[in-house]
């Protein structure tokens, strides 16, 4: 009967203890999605319309997260991991995302203006009807992006690689392209006027 009662006190503070655990992952989850710094793990997070003006997320993982519409003007997001992300309607002005991933991310109908992308893997990105006027593109990999419709008006693409990209109907009007590879590239109907 002890070895019982020791038996069921222990699956006793078990089962407390997994239920804690259980009970504490949700409330460690908001913890993490509410955390702005640098290297911050932010995967998968709802920042939906989220006010990250001025962020500092260097380094930062945002993978699969939601920033619909999330006002992210001046944020730092230099090496930052965005792969898959959506920035649909983001704003991303002035932003600093130098050396970021943003692999397979949504930027339909971003604002980018200004924003320094030097370095940037943006493969297979869809930024169609974005606004990337004045943007610095220097060496950013565009393979296979879709940038339809885009604004590149006054932007920077010094040695940019756009291999296979779809430019349809985007404006490049007075736009760098010095060393750009438009291998491949949809240009129908691109504006590369001055």
């Amino acid at each position: 009967p002890r070895h019982w009662m020791l038996a069921t006190a222990l699956a006793t503070a078990a089962l407390a203890t997994t239920g804690a655990a259980i009970t504490a992952a949700p409330a460690a989850a908001a913890d993490r999605c509410t955390t702005f710094r640098p290297n911050a793990d932010l995967r998968a997070c709802d920042l939906s319309g989220a006010d990250l003006v001025g962020a500092d997320l260097t380094g930062a993982t945002l993978r699969d997260a939601d920033l619909i519409d999330a006002d992210l003007t001046r944020a730092n997001l230099t090496r930052a991991n965005l792969t898959d992300t959506n920035l649909t309607r983001a704003n991303l002005t002035d932003a600093t995302l130098t050396g970021a991933n943003l692999t397979g991310a949504k930027l339909s109908f971003a604002n980018l203006t200004r924003a320094n992308l030097t370095g940037a893997d943006l493969r297979r990105a869809d930024a169609r009807l974005a606004h990337l006027s004045e943007a610095n593109l220097t060496g950013t990999h565009l393979t296979d992006a879709d940038l339809r419709d885009a604004n590149l008006t006054h932007a920077v693409l010094h040695q940019a690689n756009l291999t296979r990209a779809n430019l349809e109907r985007a404006e490049f009007a007075r736009a760098t392209l010095t060393n750009a590879n438009l291998t491949e590239a949809n240009v129908h109907g691109t504006g590369f006027a001055d």
